[in-house]
């Protein structure tokens, strides 16, 4: 018996380099992006200040910074850009996963009416002062998305969970806590406060600050390894539930999880930076271009990928109206659209 490999191996080895060698440079790119996104702002940042900021509080054996610039870098731009890069990768994820559980290609983590919801918690805390003291406008937006969930669930209790059913319901939902907002804000009558949370509602990364960088990387983490674990599921669900129940997955259930995941992880994001949309839309697509269909290759680089274009986007937001801060979703929708027209008339939808 011969020990020569198969000619046909040689394909395989190849793509399986490719695909490694295509993880290491998006990984290679946030981590850059990162430390170059740090320096950007209205004050000028150093490499060198960076990095010693980042020594120092990491308990190396280098002298600190004057302690307004040691704050600035480290309690303000730090958390601010690992905000950044944590929920560009948990909304793409979601996005990668929603377009397979629905079999919709235009779903997005905002698809479930999530996003509605936590606009209508924060605008119901600053513009009523409903649970100010206690929640504030973060807590009161996840309360907000909790309770959109809650009631995507019941309207999905009886009916099923097919993907007609959870995209209409997801609309009807989301149209719900839309025109509640606008009730809240038409009512109030206060032009700063309608001023404050409009400016929340197109979303801004200036609220990141530690707590709430650690709480959104916590539930990314443990969102994507929940969604990596079922990819088998998602590859099968892509093709039908009929499919996906051949490949013996339990639909129904495996369906529930990952809505019940997906929905935590957007809500999470929400909460803390408020509505930013296109990016769960677009990076899925664009990284189904490189590593095909398959979500165990997906799900990953789709969070690398969203992570560096969330990273990005926000320094974007930052500097280009300087002194003044554009909120980071005005861009996200400038960039995405044409994105997505490009995706679209890539696959001959357009």
């Amino acid at each position: 018996m011969s020990d020569a490999p198969d000619a046909t191996d040689a394909p395989r080895t190849a793509r399986r380099v490719s695909t490694v060698g295509l993880y290491l440079l998006t990984t290679l790119v946030l981590l850059l992006s990162l430390v170059a996104s740090v320096r950007i702002g209205t004050t000028d940042v150093s490499y060198a200040d960076v990095l010693r900021t980042a020594g120092f509080h990491l308990g190396l054996d280098v002298e600190p910074l004057p302690r307004l610039m040691d704050s600035l870098i480290w309690e303000l731009r730090v958390p601010r850009v690992l905000m950044a890069a944590l929920v560009g990768a948990s909304l793409a994820v979601c996005g990668a996963a929603l377009q397979a559980v629905t079999r919709n290609a235009l779903a997005d983590p905002y698809l479930l009416g999530i996003s509605s919801g936590a606009s209508t918690g924060a605008v119901t805390v600053v513009v009523l002062g409903v649970g100010s003291a206690s929640l504030g406008v973060t807590g009161g937006a996840f309360v907000g998305a909790a309770v959109s969930f809650a009631l995507l669930m019941v309207l999905l209790r009886k009916g099923g969970l097919d993907s007609v059913r959870v995209v209409l319901t997801g609309v009807v939902v989301s149209q719900l806590f839309t025109a509640l907002t606008s009730l809240v804000l038409m009512a109030s009558g206060d032009a700063e406060a309608i001023r404050a949370i409009t400016q929340w509602l197109l979303g801004s990364m200036a609220p990141a600050r530690w707590d709430t960088t650690v709480v959104t990387a916590v539930v990314t983490a443990a969102g994507l390894l929940v969604l990596w674990l079922n990819s088998a599921a998602l590859d099968g669900f892509s093709f039908g539930a009929d499919t996906a129940s051949s490949l013996g997955v339990d639909v129904r259930t495996t369906r529930w999880l990952l809505l019940v995941v997906t929905s935590l992880m957007t809500a999470v994001a929400v909460a803390s930076v408020g509505a930013i949309g296109f990016v769960g839309l677009i990076v899925p697509h664009g990284v189904r271009f490189l590593v095909g269909p398959l979500h165990r290759l997906l799900l990953p680089l789709s969070a690398l990928v969203g992570a560096v274009f969330l990273v990005w986007t926000d320094a974007l937001a930052r500097v280009a109206f300087a002194p003044q801060e554009v909120p980071v979703g005005v861009f996200t929708a400038l960039l995405g659209v044409p994105l997505f027209l490009l995706v679209l008339r890539r696959r001959g939808e357009l």
